[in-house]
């Protein structure tokens, strides 16, 4: 029911944008008139990007009215002028958009990343002392922002005009979530306000972006990626600082609230910037449709492949950040500030590692940026975290997990590109026999970018939900502690954890085993 509910929406005259990366084959009554020609240049792809106001003269003729068949009469005079489109990957417009993205990223995000001081206060703090459905609430403020992408991805694309209000109404949810939560008096209450509800208006609030950003930056696209998600590891460094003062200062009921008048003060100008670059048509009779969008891509054997290593990698990504603390004080001896700067540390080297990746995602093939994240990763858990038996080589490890694994979502919008490329040259013809036959095969065809990006985080938030149960048998009752006879960390009880992450991390980097192979 899920697919097919998404499914609808792109066989339903879904109206379009006229997006850099989506438009394709004119309509046919198009293809040998001026704006078929013009649609040509518009679809020339990444490597040969549109001349200039391409998809403005689009515009113009479309706002003429039907010209003649025979081209023996000239078009009306256009109705409407328009003086030029924003450029794209460049320009005041574009890093405004930028930087909002970057910002909404940070606030919306930010908070789920940092429910382990929630956690740690409700746990200890009546009324919610005591119990055992606690956890729950950070799941679903993260989780269900990961799950429900494609579903609010598909209203979107299926509804272009109305998501420009989509972050003001998702923001309205968000900040009802956060003050209702403040009145809870169980653990139910809060994971129906902290987790579900805030989680449902954070993915209304920020997948417009993801929509956008395909407009604004075409060959400096994964560098704009890579600054935007950086945002969550900016939020990771400020975010806990301030919620951890203000719980133990004034309690949950009045941290929420300031929270939630915060969320809204910052975040509601934002909305203004988070726009899109391409104008939509204004009537249902000037919408112009590309090819139509399927959703055969997410069972093609190239995304089963990325979305395998995706779902795999996910499921170990996330426990670092939830025991470095615990593992620091437990077994190192650490002080509270000493164990808290870990996260500093890693969300730090998070930020630098998004940009990083980013840049190179738009020069390297997308398996050659993962396997750098994977080596990096997998050498640091094993050798850093699991060797280390003291604070210096943790924090050491934080760095270099930061940087590593930080950056591997950074790699998604290579998967978004291969996965549109393959998508084009099967509908073009532009790949030679043998190949079209394996694209045939594989079953990718009219690829929408950010629905990609929807289902990789989908995902994700397997890997998530999976990893919660999977972490807590991992070290109940401390299974790897013999009593100091293994050495660094995989005698300290955490033993089972590292090997676990290590090996998530390894595997998440098939990818690059399974292009070797042609898999790919």
């Amino acid at each position: 029911m899920y697919f097919h509910f998404i499914y609808l929406f792109f066989f339903s005259h879904r109206p379009s944008t006229l997006s850099n990366m989506a438009l394709e084959t004119p309509p046919i009554e198009l293809r040998h008139t001026r704006a078929g020609q013009a649609w040509a240049e518009l679809s020339a792809g990444e490597d040969d990007p549109p001349r200039p106001g391409t998809a403005l003269n689009i515009i113009r003729i479309i706002e003429d009215g039907p010209g003649t068949s025979d081209g023996g009469q000239e078009q009306q005079r256009p109705r409407h002028e328009f003086s030029s489109l924003p450029p794209v990957d460049g320009g005041k417009d574009a890093w405004l958009f930028l930087a909002a993205c970057f910002m909404v990223e940070a606030l919306v995000w930010g908070f789920p990343f940092s429910f382990g001081l929630f956690q740690n206060y409700y746990s200890t703090n009546a009324p919610f002392a005591g119990s055992s459905s606690i956890a729950v609430i950070g799941t679903c403020s993260m989780g269900i922002m990961y799950l429900d992408g494609p579903l609010v991805m598909a209203l979107l694309r299926r509804y272009p005009r109305q998501g420009r209000w989509s972050p003001i109404l998702g923001l309205l949810i968000m900040c009802a979530a956060l003050a209702a939560s403040s009145f809870s008096t169980s653990v139910t209450h809060l994971i129906v306000t902290q987790g579900i509800l805030y989680a449902l208006g954070g993915s209304i609030v920020y997948l417009p972006c993801i929509v956008y950003l395909d407009e604004w930056f075409v060959r400096r696209k994964g560098l704009a990626y890579g600054i935007m998600w950086s945002g969550t590891g900016l939020a990771g460094v400020v975010l806990p600082l301030l919620l951890e003062h203000l719980l133990s200062a004034y309690g949950f009921q009045t941290t929420l609230r300031l929270w939630a008048c915060l969320l809204f003060v910052l975040t509601a100008p934002l909305a203004y910037f988070i726009k899109p670059r391409l104008p939509t048509a204004h009537s249902h009779a000037q919408r112009m449709t590309t090819t139509t969008m399927s959703l055969g891509f997410v069972v093609s054997r190239p995304f089963l492949l990325y979305q395998l290593a995706n779902v795999i990698e996910a499921a170990g990504f996330f426990l670092p950040g939830i025991y470095l603390p615990m593992y620091a004080r437990a077994r190192l001896g650490a002080g509270a500030i000493p164990a808290a700067l870990t996260l500093l540390l890693l969300n730090v080297a998070s930020v630098v590692g998004c940009v990083a990746m980013g840049s190179l995602i738009d020069r390297l093939h997308v398996t050659t940026c993962i396997l750098i994240s994977t080596v990096g990763t997998t050498a640091g858990t094993f050798l850093l975290w699991g060797l280390s038996t003291s604070l210096p080589v943790l924090y050491l490890f934080c760095i270099v997990y930061g940087l590593f694994a930080g950056s591997f979502t950074s790699a998604w919008p290579g998967i978004m590109r291969e996965m549109a490329r393959l998508g084009r040259s099967q509908d073009g013809g532009e790949e030679e026999d043998e190949q079209q036959h394996h694209h045939h095969r594989s079953g990718a065809s009219s690829v929408d970018p950010t629905m990609v990006f929807a289902f990789l985080a989908l995902g994700r938030g397997v890997g998530n939900l999976v990893s919660g149960p999977l972490s807590e048998a991992l070290v109940r009752g401390l299974p790897w502690d013999d009593g100091g006879r293994a050495f660094g960390g995989y005698g300290s009880g955490y033993g089972g954890l590292i090997a676990f992450t290590g090996a998530t991390a390894f595997l998440g980097g098939g990818s690059w085993i399974w292009r070797r192979l042609g898999w790919l």
